[in-house]
């Protein structure tokens, strides 16, 4: 069986993958359902808080919480780093799960818990980051919408 060619588990049926995409000129691939896909947009391999799993937001609850400083955030790539208090290397943090409505600034002091981060689960990403003493420095706002100075 080719590589492309997918074995449907329910009814045997080989599913030719190829077959079912329409290639554009644009690089772009249309699907059976008629939607416009890029060749070239992967998926982030880091689960955000709208697609981990229940239970994987379950044991960051029931776990430790650590105390922290945001090392850096990028609002525009949308993650930064924080480095914990205990010690050891700084922890990735993804925007969407910084709870509150601030953007957190290098320096601020946070509280957060962390889960293991796929595909590998090597390393350990923050989850319901809270900002809870903010450096004497403006900070924006989620919803603000104009740019911060670089």
């Amino acid at each position: 069986m080719d590589e492309p060619d997918i074995l449907n588990a329910e009814s045997g049926d080989k599913f030719d993958a190829d077959a079912s995409v329409g290639h554009h000129e644009s690089g772009s691939k249309t699907s059976l359902d008629g939607h416009s896909h890029s060749s070239h947009s992967i998926p982030s391999p880091t689960p955000s808080r709208r697609n981990r799993t229940l239970s994987a937001s379950e044991r960051a609850l029931a776990g430790p919480t650590f105390h922290g400083k945001i090392k850096n955030f990028c609002r525009q790539k949308g993650h930064g780093f924080v480095t914990p208090h205990s010690g050891g290397e700084d922890i990735f943090v993804h925007i969407s799960d910084i709870d509150g409505d601030t953007v957190p600034k290098e320096g601020d002091e946070v509280i957060f818990k962390t889960v293991m981060m796929p595909p590998k689960m090597e390393r350990p990403q923050a989850v319901h980051v809270q900002i809870i003493a903010m450096k004497p420095v403006k900070h924006d706002h989620w919803e603000d919408t104009s740019s911060p100075p670089p």
